[in-house]
């Protein structure tokens, strides 16, 4: 069954808002990040890790956002244009402001730390002005990501993103991506998480991510209350996420749909995420049905919690298609499905 409609005749299958950053991951891992010393740059930041997944997986993303002038807004842009991502909406910021930087821990395969770096951050100076209807509706749908809404002036061209398409009909994806840095309280993410997630045709995050949008809504904090609230608002898909647990996609006729992580030797513990909801997102573009797509999804995480980047290493469809069907041989065809 098909709960959000696509419009397949748009130049973009996405068009995605928020944050474009540089991830350095150690080389020297298994140890805690003070006594690291080697890094190894990659394109980050959730929407950039997304958008790149999609166009590994053979889909069309465009992309509004600011980024630093300077030699790492060259390489994020430069990486996108290689990955042939559009890059006709990425703004250089003019105030000095930077990129920002995220230096990730992998102390063990399942201990991990990450530090942000994120003051004055270029992402977060993207402007209305940046926002324009025209580039909207060549969408067949919208992403805004989390981090976009925590501090002015991103939270308003997020906003204004919402608003455009809405207007023009095309479906509106909210990646909660909660980060506390730039936030100042609960009560501020609660309301403009809220704002964007009752417009959102899906929603994806963690219980954690869905437990702070409903910080003043007064629900019981409980996966199917969430889904049955942002449901009964605009959203045909609400998928909770437990990391090493699972996760569950609700839909609005009343169903669930529950997937569990595929067996991998681990070497990190984060950049599952992204690469789960850029082959969850691929699966829905395609048509599949929804289970299928959590297996999709489950298997891309998968695949890169067991290696050293995220953006970097996101897998093309025969890549997916070859390890689901190598797990589903070693491990039985039920492996990942609950």
């Amino acid at each position: 069954m098909s709960y959000i409609k696509f419009d397949k005749s748009k130049k973009y299958d996405l068009i995605l808002v928020g944050r474009i950053a540089v991830d350095l991951n150690p080389v020297d891992y298994n140890c805690p990040l003070n006594e690291s010393t080697t890094f190894k740059r990659y394109l980050g930041g959730s929407p950039a890790n997304i958008a790149v997944g999609l166009a590994r997986l053979g889909k069309k993303c465009g992309f509004f956002a600011r980024v630093s002038d300077d030699q790492f807004g060259t390489y994020v842009t430069d990486f996108f244009k290689k990955e042939g991502i559009d890059t006709s909406r990425i703004v250089r910021c003019k105030n000095g402001e930077k990129i920002g930087l995220t230096f990730t821990e992998i102390k063990s395969p399942t201990e991990s730390s990450i530090v942000m770096y994120r003051n004055e951050a270029a992402d977060l100076k993207l402007e209305c002005e940046d926002i324009d209807e025209e580039y909207i509706k060549q969408g067949s749908a919208v992403l805004i990501s989390g981090t976009a809404l925590a501090e002015s002036p991103s939270r308003e061209a997020a906003l204004k993103a919402v608003s455009l398409a809405k207007k023009n009909n095309i479906p509106v994806i909210f990646c909660i991506d909660y980060r506390a840095y730039n936030w100042k309280n609960k009560d501020e993410i609660a309301i403009y998480y809220s704002a964007v997630a009752e417009k959102s045709d899906m929603i994806i995050g963690s219980r954690e991510e869905y437990d702070l949008t409903e910080g003043l809504l007064g629900l019981d904090g409980t996966d199917r209350t969430s889904a049955d609230y942002w449901t009964k608002k605009n959203a045909k898909i609400v998928i909770v996420t437990h990391g090493k647990e699972g996760s569950t996609a609700y839909t609005n006729d009343s169903k669930s749909f529950s997937i569990k992580p595929f067996p991998v030797k681990l070497l990190k513990s984060f950049g599952g995420g992204d690469g789960y909801t850029s082959a969850f997102l691929y699966s829905l573009f395609e048509g599949k049905e929804i289970i299928d797509c959590l297996e999709f999804g489950s298997a891309s995480a998968a695949m890169l919690v067991a290696s050293h980047a995220c953006s970097q290493d996101m897998p093309n469809v025969e890549q997916v298609e070859k390890f689901i069907a190598e797990e589903k041989a070693e491990y039985g065809e039920m492996v990942a499905r609950v």
